[in-house]
């Protein structure tokens, strides 16, 4: 009696494994036909490391605009240039 619902459990087990196959690899052929946008990267003045300007902490106003990894090179930059 309990070996019909031992393969009962592994036959559904198989078919949700079937289907999440199915799935992951829809939603990876989904995925790679869609081209993510390209971000303009600027180079930190102080350590050279390339940042996205739209989450990068900034001096400066206009064209004069700087970018920078983080706050500690955004401080040296001041400190040297900005006195």
């Amino acid at each position: 009696m309990t070996g019909w619902i031992l393969k009962l459990i592994l036959l559904i087990l198989v078919i949700r494994a079937v289907l999440r196959l199915f799935r992951g690899i829809t939603d990876g052929l989904r995925n790679s036909m869609t081209t993510p946008k390209a971000v303009a990267l600027v180079r930190d003045p102080v350590c050279g490391t390339f940042v996205a300007p739209a989450s990068a902490p900034s001096f400066g106003t206009g064209s004069e605009m700087q970018f920078f990894c983080s706050e500690r090179c955004r401080r040296a930059y001041q400190a040297k240039f900005a006195s």
